[in-house]
Parts: C-alpha cells; structure tokens; sequence
C-alpha cells in the first residue's frame, strides 16, 4: 500500500513540477519561489559536501546522533529528491546504514536518547516503501514496539530522556508521538491507547492561555506550544479547546521563532501553522523563508546553538512544507 501511494506521489510531483513550479506552494510569488528552492538546494549541496565517508557528520555538534542522521535524512527526501537514484541517494543511503548501526538489535532502541529514537523513527517511517532496503521495515517495526512498550510502563503513559524513564517531559513526548503517527501512516500498528495517553499528557501541561510547559502548566514557550499544537492536530483534536487555545498562543506568540532554540523551533513551528491552515501559515511561512535566505551563509549551512548540521537540517524542514512531499506534512 505505502509503496502504491508512494508511486502516485512520486508521479504526482513531478507532474506538477512539470506544469508549474509554483504549483508546489500556496504562495504565487516566482522570486518568493525561486529563493526557496535555491536556498534549499544550497543547503543540501551544504550537507552533502560535509558528510564523512561512514554517513556522520562529526565535524559538527551532534552531527554523530541518530536523531540528527534522521533530521538529515527528512531534510534529503523532503524536496522529492529520489532516495533511490537521485543525486543525493548515496548521501540518504550512508546516513541511513550509520543510523541502524546505531540501533539495539534486541530492544529495538536507536540512539542514547528518546529524542534521537523519535527522529530516527521518524526517518525510518518516511524512507519506508520508498527505498529498496529490507532493512527498514524490520527496524521501523522494532522501533515503534519499543515505543510502545516505554510508554506503557512510564506512569504518565508518555515519554522522557530513556525507554525506561518513569516521568515524562512535552519535547520529548512529542517527537516520540510524531514518529510513531508516521509510522501509523507507514503501516505499522500503534496502540490507539498509546496515543491517547501521551496525548493527553501532554494536554494536563497546557496552561490557562493555551502555551505548553516542560513538565506541567508552568513556563510555556513556542516550540513546545507547536510540538503539542501539532501533536493535537494530528491525533484529530482539532475540534478541542486545548487545540484551539494552542493556535490562541500561536498567534501571539510565533511572531518568529524562538531564538533560545531557534532551528528547533523553527521546526516545530512551521509544522504547526500549516496543520492550521493557510491564514495561518502563510504570512509566517513568507517571513520564514526571507529571514533563512539572508541568514544562510555562503556555503550553503544555518549556525546556530546546536551545530551546523542539526541547524542546517531543521531550517530546511521548516521550509519543506512548501514542497508537500513527505506523508508527515500533508494537510
């Protein structure tokens, strides 16, 4: 099914980029367009030329992570580059061989952490159907039952820094609960009662004017408000009051990015506007792109606190969504 679906995407797309480029984005503007794609492909030239020969990029501050293999990986297929003959398929192809290293054989666990489990998973999801490696299902499997099983003996029926964790945090909850939606999307059966609980813990931290906590109502900011905005649109609670107030929060506070967290929130809060729609997303999503094109440096790469290659990665995903390519960033 995945592969079917994936067959009349692929045909989909470049159909459209046949017709009109414009067509792959809501914005009508050529110069708004053509910035895009130039700046994305810079930024993958970028990644690219700074892979090392074992698929990691240890030259950059967690450049050696599973998650940010994974963020990497999204940053590659997100634009609708072929993962399986494309100019960067060598590039997702040692990304993705230095990633399962990375995973226990037994538990199914990939990193050292679950924020590097729940992108690696996320990757995981996204690449299968797509890429002719037998690896990918067996691991994707493997990595959505250790999920699962972590959440079901956590207390808070949610997710922290290990599988064996026994409180929980939103950031770390959320990333997990993207992934394992992916890989819903992918095929992979997923506890409804997995999905329900995380999400529900994650909606007791929201406070009285809609931002999200770490750990409970208390100190909200804009990237966990747009991992949980997010989180509640995809679990279909739009019609909820914690939905709606997190777009109350959004709306205040998403004027641009969170510069204590900059590329991760950029991530997040991207994902987050265009689930809600185009009044939404679209001014944002404009400003977005011309703060990236005049920060990105000449070779192609974003600075920021967490090293180029995550910082890199995660600007490129938040400029993705114009692309409609990937299951995830579907309406």
């Amino acid at each position: 099914m995945r592969v079917y679906l994936f067959v009349i995407s692929t045909f989909s797309f470049f159909l459209v980029r046949f017709v009109s480029a414009q067509d792959l984005f809501e914005s009508k503007s050529d110069s708004l367009v053509n910035a895009l794609d130039s700046s994305y492909q810079k930024g993958l030239r970028y990644l690219s030329s700074t892979q090392e020969p074992n698929g990691l990029w240890t030259q950059s501050s967690y450049g050696d992570q599973a998650g940010v293999l994974g963020i990497c990986i999204l940053a590659f297929i997100s634009r609708g580059d072929d993962p399986e003959f494309g100019p960067y398929a060598e590039v997702v192809r040692k990304s993705l061989h230095s990633m399962l290293e990375k995973q226990d054989s037994e538990t199914g666990f990939i990193g050292t952490t679950m924020y590097n489990h729940g992108f690696a998973t996320l990757a995981l999801a996204e690449l299968y159907g797509t890429l002719d490696d037998k690896r990918i299902g067996p691991a994707l499997k493997n990595a959505v039952s250790l999920s699962v099983r972590s959440a079901q003996v956590n207390p808070k029926g949610a997710w922290r820094y290990k599988p064996d964790s026994r409180d929980a945090d939103t950031t770390v909850s959320g990333t997990v609960l993207v992934s394992l939606f992916a890989a819903r999307n992918a095929g992979m059966a997923v506890p409804q009662s997995t999905i329900n609980k995380a999400v529900d813990y994650i909606t007791n931290c929201q406070d009285t004017n809609g931002g999200i906590g770490y750990s409970s109502a208390t100190g909200p900011n804009l990237p966990r408000t747009s991992i949980a905005s997010l989180v509640f649109s995809l679990s279909n609670r739009t019609q909820t009051s914690a939905y709606k107030k997190s777009l109350e929060y959004l709306k205040e506070n998403a004027k641009y990015g969170d510069q204590g967290h900059k590329f991760y929130s950029l991530y997040y809060t991207a994902q987050a506007l265009f689930r809600a729609g185009p009044s939404h997303w679209e001014k944002w999503n404009t400003l977005n792109i011309q703060k990236l094109v005049e920060s990105q440096q000449k070779d192609g790469s974003w600075r920021g606190n967490h090293g180029m290659t995550f910082s890199t990665a995660a600007a490129l995903l938040s400029m993705a969504l114009n692309y409609r390519y990937l299951p995830i960033y579907e309406r």
